[in-house]
């Protein structure tokens, strides 16, 4: 078990099962000292526990869960070609999507989930740049998708 799973424990989660490709790509491909995970859904045990748009079929902190839910299976993308999460170096960079009504602005707050995960595990390795973006529709309806790409040791 490795220091940062330890962290997710004593925060009352533990390290999802990678999901599978829901087309042709890797959930994650390591380039030299960096991770780059796929987009990844709030997918838990094979299935999207909600779906629709933020602010019409779900709110904002319905999805902000959900979004933690991303950032939890992007760091189980970013172990399954690192083999270790105590490897990373620091989160670069995280991209959010948030499926959203047409009249919904609040898609950093959502994103937040994902961001402030990221932070509550890894500490000042989780501070990161982010992009937060509402989209029209996601995979399988999903309101939110986040990617991530991390700095890992060599």
């Amino acid at each position: 078990m490795s220091v940062v799973e330890d962290k997710l424990r004593s925060l009352g989660l533990s390290l999802p099962e990678v999901v599978p490709p829901l087309a042709a790509y890797q959930p994650a491909v390591r380039s030299g000292g960096y991770v780059h995970t796929s987009g990844q859904l709030p997918m838990v045990e094979g299935k999207l526990p909600l779906t629709g748009k933020v602010g019409a079929d779900l709110t904002a902190d319905q999805a902000k869960e959900l979004a933690r839910t991303c950032a939890l299976n992007a760091l189980a993308a970013v172990k399954s070609v690192t083999g270790n999460l105590d490897k990373i170096v620091r989160v670069v960079k995280v991209v959010g999507f948030v499926a959203s009504a047409t009249d919904f602005t609040g898609q950093p707050g959502v994103i937040n989930g994902a961001s402030e995960l990221l932070g509550e595990v890894l500490g000042e390795a989780g501070v990161h740049a982010r992009s937060a973006v509402g989209v029209a529709v996601l995979p399988m309806d999903s309101p939110v998708e986040v990617e991530i790409v991390v700095e890992v040791q060599e």
